[in-house]
């Protein structure tokens, strides 16, 4: 064979074997970077471009895909110790021609870090408003969408200032007085008793916590491989001193029941989606927003947990659409 050819074999060979070897060594010795490169390229394949924005000294970093048109512009609050890029799987099935903003929350990812004060639920709802009309999202009415700690931001924001919204969707929101004990609250209350706050079941420093999480946040169990699971671990556990402080304020006795307490003032229509095996908040709450919201439809769905974005994102697109579509329906019947 020609030496040539062997030489130009040997290149082609070593070119495909650079980024190879790169995945494998990345796979198993920074796992973490990793994840962040996975974000990265989903961001860029769904057309999703990361924004700042300062008001006043403070610095939102946020997500958005499309620009203001017809339809409502939709804004999406991740749930506590997440970040905006939580909902790629639900943009996934979203139609590009909506304009989608994620914002990341108060001292989440790219978001300013600041005082306690903006940790609890109503300064994280100060804040959000803070955003919204720094960007001037509220030029026309938007859609609210929300999930956990961002459902209980959310449903408060809409008490709030109902004049910004069209609508809003609250996924398995905290902040209400449940009937039933979730698995979580009943692990909080054991600790509470022995007055052991220090394992945070939602904080997990070590791959198996972290790993215990997954299996309390979902009914799917997903398999995660060892060294995932500790690149998840490697990214939290700079900012989980950060995460304790916001749990402790947003389960402490001023933000603890902020939907509960505001969720008569929501005159927008509401959706509510809730997994049926929620562990963490526990779906008897789904009745208690639809018996104190006058406007409220419940979509229930079975077989999922708590991270019903995760679990379920199709079927969360789906819905959040079929309800927008049945309010402009609505709202063009009552003006023809």
């Amino acid at each position: 064979m020609d030496v040539d050819l062997v030489n130009m074999f040997l290149i082609a060979g070593g070119t495909l074997a650079i980024p190879i070897l790169a995945f494998v060594a990345s796979f198993l010795l920074w796992p973490a970077a990793l994840i962040k490169v996975y974000y990265w390229y989903w961001r860029r394949t769904l057309g999703l471009q990361v924004m700042h924005a300062e008001s006043d000294g403070y610095r939102f970093c946020y997500s958005y895909r499309g620009k203001p048109g017809t339809r409502p512009s939709i804004l999406m609050l991740h749930g506590f110790s997440a970040h905006k890029d939580m909902w790629l799987t639900v943009v996934k099935y979203l139609p590009k021609h909506l304009h989608l903003v994620c914002v990341d929350m108060p001292g989440h990812e790219g978001t300013s870090r600041t005082c306690a004060e903006d940790y609890s639920i109503e300064g994280q709802v100060r804040r959000i408003h803070q955003f919204v009309e720094c960007i001037r999202l509220n030029k026309k009415p938007f859609h609210l969408v929300g999930t956990s700690m961002g459902g209980n931001v959310a449903g408060v924001y809409a008490a709030r200032y109902p004049s910004h919204l069209c609508s809003a969707s609250l996924i398995c929101p905290a902040g209400l007085q449940i009937p039933n004990e979730s698995k979580l609250v009943k692990q909080l209350h054991e600790r509470q008793a022995t007055q052991n706050m220090s394992g945070i079941p939602l904080i997990p420093s070590t791959p198996e916590e972290m790993e215990d999480m997954l299996k309390l946040l979902s009914y799917v169990r997903f398999k995660v491989p060892q060294q995932i699971l500790q690149g998840l671990v490697d990214v939290r556990i700079p900012h989980n001193d950060f995460y304790r402080e916001v749990f402790l304020e947003i389960v402490g006795e001023k933000s603890r029941h902020s939907l509960q307490e505001n969720m008569h003032l929501i005159t927008v229509p509401l959706q509510v989606i809730w997994g049926k095996q929620d562990q963490v908040i526990d779906v008897s709450g789904a009745t208690v927003l639809a018996s104190g919201v006058r406007d409220c439809r419940v979509d229930l769905l079975e077989n999922c947990g708590h991270s019903v974005v995760m679990e379920r994102p199709r079927k969360t697109a789906r819905l959040i659409l079929e309800f927008l579509i049945a309010q402009q329906d609505s709202s063009s019947k009552k003006f023809s």
